[in-house]
C-alpha cells in the first residue's frame, strides 16, 4: 500500500519514522506497524490486508499516530519552558 499522506517537510521522513520507532519500542521503523498489530491480536501481513475492518486498521494506525503526537507535544512543551529561562 503506497504512502498517501504527505509531509509538509520530506526531509522529517527518517526523523518521523525514528521516532515511531523509538516509542514503540521496535526493532526497525518498517517493522512497528506489524509489531503492534501482533500485540492487538491482529493479523497483519506484509502486501494486500484487504480483509482487515477498519477498526481494526485504526487500531494499529491510532496506537502508532496518538503516541507520536503525544510525544512531538511533549517536546514541544519542554522546548518552550527551556525558551522562557
Amino acid at each position: 500500500m503506497a504512502k498517501r499522506n504527505k509531509l509538509l517537510v520530506p526531509e522529517a521522513r527518517a526523523g518521523l519514522d525514528q521516532l515511531k520507532a523509538d516509542l514503540l519500542n521496535s526493532s526497525s521503523p518498517e517493522n512497528t506497524k506489524y509489531e503492534v498489530a501482533k500485540e492487538q491480536g491482529i493479523p497483519l501481513k506484509k502486501g494486500s490486508n484487504g480483509e482487515l475492518t477498519t477498526r481494526e486498521a485504526g487500531k494499529i494506525g491510532g496506537q502508532i499516530g496518538g503516541r507520536m503526537v503525544k510525544e512531538l507535544i511533549r517536546r514541544a512543551q519542554q522546548q518552550m519552558e527551556n525558551d522562557h529561562k
